[in-house]
């Protein structure tokens, strides 16, 4: 027998690429607490509704609805005291307020006799028309009409009290709260999981799972990020603070107690005991753009060696291809995580070169989603989520798959990929300001050195 309700799921209209387009769905939950539950966690959910009824006609909505009344009278019976408020919301169509008091009137006939309370009701309930996705082609009559009783509310609350603007320490390329809870949804953090962050930067990822109750550990080769030391990001700041760091971003959110460690490590030599299992690892590589993807790297060189025992060393890194990198990042997840843990990442890539073979791919990692993010005109990235799964054919699990351009990585096509390079395009640049200081000096103008103006501007900040 299947005793499970039925639910309307209003969603937020962002990062729609991840999932159905549609803000409205209709979904079965076990019972409210199901529902409760599921809503304590999603980060794109507005609210959830117990559902009512709902038509794409007026007069079968309302049939629907005076129905249901009449046979959940027992479950009806706890509210018909209860103070209330009824809200009116559309969708791709404006309506006045006048037209809104009209939907409300023609709902006189439910069994509601408590107060009027638009502040703190208890309880609430929904009156929705969906007009269809664009509002510039809107139909004569609403595609659907739904009704329903306020739940549970989303945690869209999470995104502005994680927001990057309020942060403490951010860098170019920190990710922004609601992509970094969502990653951390994927991965199905819970409480007492051991998550790792293997190209961890400021912090970000760290602080959504330590919200959700994991134990957090990082790593990145960027010595100046990871000790505070970078150049500030924000316009405003001209040197960092003494206390920047990616613990203080988890103290400033209350999770101090789940935050373990950063470590500085490259990548592509992990240190990592073999035992050492992670529930889930979340990560966002860099692309090259606007942070280097370095590895460390022995240099041999004809020059005689002057270093001195006491002298401190500062190893020579290398271009980290993005190709290696994921390969790496597959073998690693592969042998550190648990069976049924998540490896959740980004993989950039330009979208004339998209196949399903671009796609990284393990034996003992089972792709399980595969969403788009555009990014430019050109590119875009994926957010994949991969699950550990175990394989019987430890032959063949040693290997992975990662068929990625080789010839020309992300950064190369990224910069190259347009009418003229990069490098032709500097030199373009190069002669038209040769040009303008030329014209500018037969104009009698007096032309300042901006690149010393820039220096000394650099010289007083850092001073």
């Amino acid at each position: 027998m299947n005793c499970s309700k039925k639910y309307i799921l209003w969603f937020a209209q962002e990062h729609v690429d991840f999932r159905f387009a549609t803000p409205f769905w209709t979904v079965e939950f076990a019972d409210d607490d199901a529902a409760i539950q599921f809503a304590s966690r999603s980060i794109s959910l507005r609210s959830i509704y117990e559902l009512w009824s709902h038509s794409n006609k007026v007069e079968t909505f309302h049939k629907q609805l005076q129905t249901y009344i009449k046979t959940n009278e027992k479950h009806i019976e706890a509210f018909k005291k209860s103070s209330f408020k009824i809200v009116v919301e559309t969708y791709s169509k404006h309506i006045s307020q006048k037209e809104k008091v009209q939907r409300i009137e023609k709902l006189e006939y439910l069994p509601l006799h408590g107060e009027i309370d638009l502040k703190s009701p208890q309880a609430e309930w929904c009156y929705i028309e969906f007009w269809g996705l664009d509002p510039t082609s809107v139909p004569q009559t609403p595609e659907d009409i739904l009704f329903g009783r306020l739940i549970a509310k989303g945690q869209r609350n999470l995104i502005k009290e994680l927001s990057l603007k309020k942060r403490k320490f951010i860098g170019n390329t920190s990710m922004d709260a609601q992509l970094s809870l969502l990653m951390a949804n994927q991965a199905l953090v819970k409480n007492g999981d051991l998550i790792l962050d293997p190209f961890v930067g400021t912090g970000s990822l760290l602080i959504s799972a330590a919200k959700f109750g994991g134990y957090v550990i990082g790593t990145d080769i960027d010595f100046m990020m990871l000790h505070g030391r970078s150049r500030p990001s924000r316009i405003t700041q001209k040197v960092r603070e003494n206390d920047e760091r990616v613990r203080a971003n988890l103290q400033q959110y209350d999770c101090g107690d789940r935050y373990i460690d950063v470590v500085i490590s490259d990548f592509s030599n992990t240190f990592w005991r073999e035992q050492l299992k992670f529930d889930a690892i979340i990560t966002d590589p860099p692309y090259g753009i606007r942070e280097a993807t370095e590895k460390v790297e022995t240099k041999k060189t004809s020059k005689p060696n002057t270093r001195t025992k006491d002298m401190p060393h500062y190893p020579s890194t290398s271009h980290y291809a993005l190709h290696h990198l994921y390969v790496d990042l597959l073998n690693f997840a592969a042998q550190h995580l648990n069976l049924g843990g998540r490896l959740v990442c980004w993989l950039p890539y330009h979208r004339e070169d998209y196949t399903n073979d671009l796609l990284p791919r393990h034996k003992n990692l089972k792709l399980i989603a595969n969403s788009d993010q555009p990014l430019s005109g050109l590119t875009s990235r994926r957010l994949l989520t991969y699950e550990r799964i175990d394989c019987t054919h430890t032959q063949d699990c040693a290997q992975s798959s990662c068929k990625l351009p080789t010839v020309l990585d992300f950064r190369e096509r990224y910069f190259n990929n347009g009418l003229e390079s990069r490098a032709e395009r500097r030199m373009r640049k190069a002669n038209q300001r040769e040009l303008g200081r030329i014209e500018a000096l037969n104009r009698g103008k007096l032309i300042t050195d901006s690149k010393e103006l820039k220096n000394n501007l650099n010289k007083l900040r850092f001073s």
